[in-house]
């Protein structure tokens, strides 16, 4: 075990990391070496298979436990049958069918054929703010491995089927000795199957599967948000042997808006407005998801004011209710004045005399102290 990666290690968390944050960093470094988008690149199949091999571990609360305890050497798990004051025996049963053909009844052979889920599939679907905020009804095309419907899934030729494996009687499994030891090892004739195909379908190429285009209708709930996974179940690929269907992993992904942004289900928007509406107060039309608003602005209004718009925000995904509508006031300066504009402004300023800026004389103050 001294060339395996620490799981903790693999999936990049702390050990005191929660459930939610080893699920959101499996889901990612997944999403990145899947092998369905590197194809052919071993070393991304590699990876996936690591990070597949460390979720399964730490995503189960009583395998966490063990591997927190005894790292690779759980004994519960054939790595020291003897460990920890006492035998435990509930390894035993592989240990004597891996070492002794399963002699004396301690252990019943697993099965080659036994029932196998099939792999789980990810989609990336994107879509618009607005479908997000709304919801919306969304079709979409993927690919999966599916049964050859020529030969119904046995790789076999239409009118044959695949024989009893001469190597192996059928067991999947070969014995060989070193010394006075017996070892049962995949039959690599059959690959483990116990069945041999000789002549092989020609629609799958003895495979028993084909990639096939399906297409995919998802209703998207409102207030879903970026990165949040989508699951249809039993929509992945299927099983072999009589297994269920594995999933199908939607991950949404948002185009970004013109106008707003999103803070949880509160929406943030920055607001332009005249020095002479922040002066003087007005009444404007504040843009929403759903039209606009009239809003009161107060006089005095200081550039990065912000108001708060009760509802306006996005829908509680699965839940009742709104965020709100975070308005940021953005008070712009006029550039370009002619003369008489800025000689205008001028004597505004002067009939001020300072006093209504009390930010400016609350610095000078702290200022001016500040030496004394």
């Amino acid at each position: 075990m001294a060339n395996k990666r620490d799981y903790y290690e693999v999936l990049g968390v702390d050990k005191k990391a929660t459930e939610d944050e080893i699920k959101r960093a499996y889901r990612k470094k997944a999403k990145e070496c899947h092998p369905d988008l590197h194809p052919g690149d071993k070393q991304a199949e590699e990876r996936f298979k690591e990070l597949n091999e460390a979720n399964e571990v730490l995503s189960d609360p009583d395998k966490r436990a063990r591997y927190d305890q005894f790292g690779f050497d759980d004994p519960t798990q054939g790595g020291n049958p003897f460990g920890g004051g006492g035998f435990d025996f509930s390894g035993m049963g592989d240990i004597f069918d891996t070492f002794f053909g399963g002699m004396g009844g301690m252990g019943g052979r697993r099965s080659s054929n036994a029932p196998t889920r099939g792999n789980d599939l990810r989609y990336d679907l994107r879509i618009s703010f607005d479908e997000a905020a709304d919801g919306c009804e969304k079709t979409f095309d993927f690919y999966r491995m599916e049964t050859c419907e020529v030969c119904h899934g046995s790789g076999a030729k239409a009118g044959t089927s695949p024989v009893t494996c001469p190597t192996c009687n059928g067991s999947g499994q070969v014995r060989t000795s070193t010394g006075f030891m017996t070892m049962l090892r995949p039959c690599s004739n059959c690959g483990g199957t116990g069945k041999v195909i000789r002549d092989k379908c020609t629609s799958c190429g003895g495979t028993g599967r084909l990639r096939k285009k399906r297409t995919e209708k998802i209703k998207v709930p409102a207030g879903i948000d970026n990165g949040q996974t989508l699951i249809h179940s039993g929509q992945g690929e299927p099983g072999r042997n009589g297994g269920p269907n594995g999933d199908l992993y939607i991950t949404i992904s948002i185009r970004p808006h013109r106008l707003f942004k999103r803070d949880g289900y509160n929406l943030l928007l920055d607001f332009p407005i005249s020095f002479t509406q922040a002066a003087l107060g007005a009444e404007v039309d504040i843009p929403t998801l759903h039209g606009s608003v009239k809003y009161k602005i107060p006089e005095g209004t200081q550039n990065d004011t912000e108001f708060r718009i009760k509802g306006q925000g996005i829908p509680v995904l699965r839940g009742a209710g709104k965020g709100d509508l975070v308005v940021r006031v953005r008070v712009e300066i006029p550039k370009r004045l002619t003369e008489k504009q800025k000689d205008l402004l001028r004597q505004f300023d002067d009939t001020l005399a300072g006093h209504e800026y009390e930010g400016r004389k609350s610095f000078f103050e702290k200022l001016k102290n500040a030496f004394n």
